[in-house]
C-alpha cells in the first residue's frame, strides 16, 4: 500500500495546488462568494466519489487482463472476445486513441505539476518571480536525466514522501475547516446541483476547471499489476481521498474566511514561517507526480512495441532483478523536448490548465468504452451495473465536451500530439500486416522444401546449427532461401525460431515453448511471450537445452536475419502512397532484432531482402 500511495497517487496527489483555484480564474467571472465556493467544493468532491471511487476503484479495475491493467491491456483482453466481429477494427481504432492521447498527457503533467510547485516562491516574496521559470527547467532537466539510472532506489523513497505529502494536505485543510466548520455543508450534492442550475451555460466552462481535481486517476487502472487492487483501493480510502478531501475544503473555508486568497489558496493555507518547507515539500511531489507519467510512457510504449503498435527501439534494463524498471532514451528526450517548450510557451501553470485535461478525459473515455464493450461478451456483470458504467460514462462525456472547450487555449497540444501518436501508430499496426503478407506472397512453404532435402539435388550439409529467426512457422524463412541461392549449404541442424506476444501480460512457463521435429535435421521452435515480459534469443536457447534436451554450443551457432528493405509500391493495395512512405521510414529506423532479442551481435548472419508494400 505504501507504494501504491507513492507511485499511482503521486499524479492526483498534486491536484490541490491548482485545481480549486482554476475553478476560480478571472475568466470564469466567477466570485468567492459562499454559494459559488460550496458548490465548487460540491463538485470536487463528488468527482471524485463518482470518478475515482465508484467507477475506477470499484469497477473499471475488475476489468483486468490477468492482473494487469492500462489501455494497452484492456484492447488486448477487449480484442481476444472480438477476433471475428467487424467492430475489431474499430476498437483497435479507439484503443490506440486512448494511448496516444496518454502521451500528451505525459507531456503536460510534469510541466504543470513542477511549475505550480515552484510559483510558491512568489508567495514567499514577490522577489522570488523571476525565478520561477528558471527553477523549474532545472527540476525538470535534473529529472529526465535521472531516468537513466533507473526508478529502484529512487522509488523507494517515494511511499514515504508521498503519504508526508497526504498528511500535510490533511493537516493544512483540517487546521481551516476546525475554523470555519460550516463549508463541510458542501458534502451535501445539492449545493453542486444548485450551482449547476444558476450557472447554467458558465458553469459547463467550470466543469473543465473542476475535471483537473481527477486527473491522474488512469493510474489506478494502470498501475494495477505493480500493486495488485488491494493495495490500490486501501491507499485510497483510507489516506488519499480523505487528505484530498479534506485540503479541498479547508481551501475553501480559508477562501470563505479571506477571499484574496484565491490567488493562491493552496499555499496560503500554511502559516509563513512553514511557507519554504511546503514549497519543497511540494516540489518533491510533483517531481513524483512527473516520474510516475514518465515511467508510465515508457511501459506504455515497451507494450506498443510488443503488440505490434510501435517500432522496435532501444530499451535498457535498469535492474536486474525487476523486469518493470526500463529506460527508452528515445521517449525520455522526446518527453524532455515538449516539457521544456510547454514551460516556456505557456509561461504559467494557469496557462498550462488550459491545455490540461482535454487528453485525459478522452483516455478516461475510452477506457469507460472498451470496458462496457467487454462486458458486452462477458456477462460477469448483472444488468444494473451496466446501467451504472453507462451513467458515469455520460459523466466522462461530460467532462470531456467540457474540456473541448479548451481547445483554443491551449487544448490543441495534447490533440495535437495524439493524433500524431495515433498516425504512427496506426500507420505502423496496418504497415505490417501489408508487410507480411508480401512476405508471405513471395515465400515457399515449408511442405514444399523438406521433400526436396531427401532427393538427389540436396545442398550439402555442414557442422554447426543455424538458427533462423521467422514470424511465420509454416513458410521457409527468406534468409533460409538466399543462404541456399548464394551459399548452397545447409547446416546439419536447422532451427526455424518464432518469437512471438501473447495478448496477456504473463505466459506461464508450461506453455512457453514449443518444439517440433520436422525432419532431415529440422526443427520448429516456437518461444510465447506476454506484453509484459522480456523476450531474449538465448533465454529460448536456455529452455530448449532444458525441457528438450537441445543443446546450443554458441560458437557453433549461427543466427541468419533477413534484413528487409521496405519500398512503397502503388502496385499493392492498403494504405496511401503518403503513409507507405512513412511506414517505410519508420521500418528503416527500427532497432535492430539483433538488440530487441539480445543475440549475440558475433554470431550473427544478415541477408538482404526486398519487400513492396
Amino acid at each position: 500500500m505504501l507504494g501504491a500511495i507513492g507511485v499511482v497517487y503521486g499524479d492526483i496527489g498534486t491536484s490541490p495546488l491548482y485545481a480549486f483555484r482554476e475553478c476560480f480564474n478571472p475568466i470564469y467571472g466567477l466570485q468567492p462568494n459562499p454559494a459559488n465556493v460550496f458548490g465548487i467544493l460540491s463538485l470536487l468532491f463528488w468527482s471524485l466519489t463518482l470518478v475515482v471511487s465508484v467507477k475506477y476503484a470499484v469497477f473499471i479495475m475488475r476489468a483486468d487482463n490477468n492482473g494487469e491493467g492500462g489501455t494497452f491491456a484492456l484492447l488486448a483482453l477487449v480484442l481476444r472476445h472480438y477476433r471475428a466481429s467487424p467492430s475489431r477494427w474499430w476498437l483497435t481504432g479507439l484503443g490506440i486513441a486512448g494511448a496516444s492521447m496518454f502521451y500528451g498527457d505525459s507531456m503536460l503533467t510534469p510541466a504543470i505539476s513542477v511549475l505550480s510547485a515552484a510559483e510558491g516562491l512568489e508567495i514567499i516574496t514577490p522577489l522570488f518571480k523571476p525565478y520561477v521559470l528558471p527553477l523549474t527547467l532545472v527540476v525538470i532537466v535534473g529529472l529526465f536525466l535521472a531516468q537513466k539510472h533507473g526508478t529502484g532506489r529512487l522509488g523507494r523513497l517515494f511511499g514515504p514522501i508521498t503519504s508526508v505529502w497526504f498528511l500535510t494536505l490533511a493537516i493544512l485543510g483540517l487546521v481551516q475547516i476546525v475554523k470555519f466548520p460550516a463549508v463541510l455543508a458542501a458534502l451535501n450534492p445539492g449545493h453542486a446541483v444548485r450551482f449547476l442550475a444558476e450557472n447554467s451555460w458558465r458553469s459547463f466552462f467550470i466543469l473543465g476547471a473542476v475535471f483537473l481535481c481527477v486527473t491522474g486517476v488512469e493510474a489506478l487502472y494502470a498501475d494495477m499489476g505493480h500493486f495488485g487492487k488491494k493495495p490500490i483501493r486501501l491507499a485510497w480510502c483510507s489516506l488519499v481521498m480523505p487528505a484530498l478531501t479534506l485540503n479541498y475544503f479547508g481551501q475553501g473555508a480559508l477562501v470563505l474566511s479571506r477571499p484574496e486568497t484565491i490567488a493562491n489558496p493552496f499555499y496560503l493555507l500554511a502559516p509563513s514561517w512553514a511557507m519554504p518547507l511546503l514549497v519543497l515539500l511540494a516540489t518533491c511531489a510533483t517531481v513524483i507526480a512527473s516520474q510516475a507519467v514518465i515511467a508510465g510512457a515508457f511501459s506504455l510504449t515497451t507494450q506498443a512495441i510488443k503488440l505490434g503498435y510501435s517500432p522496435r527501439m532501444e530499451i535498457q534494463h535498469t535492474s536486474a532483478r525487476n523486469i518493470g524498471q526500463i529506460y527508452l532514451p528515445f521517449i525520455n528526450w522526446s518527453l524532455f523536448i515538449f516539457v521544456v517548450l510547454l514551460v516556456l510557451g505557456f509561461g504559467s501553470s494557469s496557462n498550462l490548465a488550459a491545455a490540461y485535461g482535454i487528453a485525459v478525459s478522452g483516455t478516461m473515455v475510452v477506457t469507460s468504452v472498451l470496458s462496457l464493450m467487454l462486458r458486452r461478451r462477458v456477462s460477469r456483470w448483472p444488468r444494473f451495473t451496466i446501467t451504472v458504467m453507462i451513467v458515469l460514462l455520460l459523466i466522462d462525456l461530460s467532462f470531456l465536451s467540457a474540456n473541448a472547450l479548451k481547445v483554443p487555449q491551449g487544448g490543441w497540444f495534447p490533440l495535437v500530439v495524439g493524433a500524431g501518436c495515433f498516425l504512427l501508430m496506426s500507420t505502423w499496426k496496418r504497415g505490417r500486416q501489408i508487410f507480411f503478407r508480401g512476405l508471405s506472397e513471395d515465400g515457399m512453404p515449408m511442405d514444399l522444401l523438406l521433400p526436396a532435402l531427401a532427393g538427389d539435388h540436396c545442398p550439402l550439409r555442414v557442422e554447426g546449427t543455424a538458427v533462423f529467426m521467422t514470424g511465420n512457422p509454416n513458410m521457409v524463412p527468406h534468409a533460409l532461401l538466399h543462404n541456399l541461392k548464394h551459399n548452397k549449404v545447409l547446416h546439419k541442424r536447422v532451427v526455424l525460431l518464432t518469437l512471438s506476444t501473447a495478448e496477456v501480460p504473463y505466459v506461464d512457463s508450461d506453455k512457453r515453448l514449443s518444439v517440433v521435429e520436422l525432419g532431415h535435421g529440422f526443427y520448429r521452435v516456437e518461444a510465447q511471450y506476454g506484453f509484459q515480459e522480456r523476450a531474449a534469443v538465448e533465454d529460448v536457447l536456455e529452455l530448449c537445452a532444458k525441457h528438450y534436451n537441445m543443446s546450443f554450443n554458441m560458437m557453433e551457432t549461427s543466427f541468419f536475419l533477413a534484413r528487409a528493405t521496405v519500398v512503397p509500391s502503388m502496385r499493392v493495395p492498403g494504405m496511401a502512397a503518403w503513409r507507405e512512405r512513412l511506414f517505410a521510414w519508420m521500418f528503416k529506423n527500427a532497432s535492430p532484432i539483433t538488440n530487441y532479442f539480445e543475440i549475440p551481435p558475433n554470431r550473427v548472419v544478415e541477408l538482404g531482402t526486398r519487400v513492396e508494400i
